[in-house]
């Protein structure tokens, strides 16, 4: 186990989320996660008002989603107990974390909800995680993952509410920071608000002469930070929806709010119709086969909910690409 940790000093976790500690926690976590690639794409290829387009393919990390950048931050910037660590997800967040734990040799138990995909509880239980299945909601399967903490001494690693989290999902931003130093927006789908948080907790401190401006995109039937934003704190929200298994917590990280209400330009809301149109336009002109909460960012876009101006400089984060939309293990015939 030792040679695998280099820990982050604690009582700088305590404090809020910055640049520094971003670039610190990358340096921790670089040999454990991909550097993930940036493409760009003529507006004109998706009908779309803007010269050019800006993909962050964060679908392309180790375990399918951006999550396991806050997974391995979590496990590498902590006290490990024998008995491992719990967590629970809607999918993605306990992918990456049993990932994460099987690199490392840790012990890990994954809760997660029936609405979980098949593909998603099929691979965690590939990664050789303890599998529990249970409840309707990411919200039933946090409180089962709390009580097997309390019973079993596991480390919880929460999917989008701990500094860890949000440090770890942070250092997406400043990796397309260096990849394109020139943005002017950023859209991001939101859940929890572990990525947004992180990523609105670089750019909001970045040395630099241009603000980067941050958009939320939410699902309708889950506006978990529309509504907090509107209420002035987190409040439960509808949690249903085309990508309920990875953007329908009950309500926005209590960490994730004070800087979104800070840093966050504004949050627009898109349909699940918008969300498959927009999975189809991805696969259509990028070969790109996104999970439907990986293409939320680009339905904003796609749908005209955000209007970007024709020479603005928009980075779309794809970041989930856990479906079975494309199957290889069918005979061609049956695709």
């Amino acid at each position: 186990m030792a040679k695998y940790h280099r820990r982050i000093n604690m009582a700088t976790l305590e404090q809020p989320i910055t640049a520094a500690r971003i670039a610190e926690t990358e340096r921790l976590i670089r040999p454990h996660i991909r550097t993930t690639p940036v493409i760009e794409a003529a507006g004109a290829d998706f009908d779309l008002p803007i010269d050019r387009v800006l993909f962050k393919l964060e679908l392309m990390q180790h375990a399918g989603s951006f999550k396991a950048r806050g997974a391995f931050t979590s496990l590498l910037s902590r006290p490990l107990p024998a008995a491992g660590v719990v967590a629970a997800s809607g999918g993605n967040h306990g992918l990456a974390v049993a990932y994460a734990a099987s690199k490392l040799g840790v012990r890990a138990a994954i809760f997660v909800p029936t609405v979980a995909s098949p593909l998603k509880i099929e691979t965690i239980r590939r990664y050789g995680a303890d599998l529990h299945i249970g409840g309707d909601l990411y919200a039933d399967a946090l409180e089962a993952s709390r009580a097997w903490a309390a019973q079993s001494g596991a480390l919880s690693v929460h999917a989008y509410d701990s500094v860890d989290t949000l440090l770890g999902q942070g250092t997406l931003g400043l990796e397309l920071d260096q990849q394109v130093p020139a943005l002017d927006t950023i859209l991001v789908a939101v859940g929890g608000g572990g990525l947004i948080g992180g990523l609105a907790g670089y750019f909001s401190q970045r040395i630099a002469s241009r603000r980067v401006k941050i958009i939320g995109v939410e699902p309708a039937a889950a506006p978990t930070l529309t509504h907090a934003l509107r209420a002035g704190h987190p409040v439960d929200s509808p949690a249903g929806g085309v990508a309920a298994d990875s953007l329908a917590p009950k309500r926005i990280g209590e960490l994730t709010f004070p800087i979104a209400q800070q840093s966050v330009d504004h949050v627009v809301l898109v349909s699940d119709d918008e969300i498959g149109a927009a999975q189809a336009a991805l696969w259509d002109q990028l070969r790109v086969v996104s999970e439907p909460g990986g293409a939320a960012a680009f339905a904003a876009l796609l749908s005209g909910r955000y209007r970007p101006g024709q020479s603005e400089r928009v980075a779309v984060i794809v970041c989930g690409g856990n479906t079975t939309a494309v199957r290889f293990d069918r005979p061609a015939s049956a695709r």
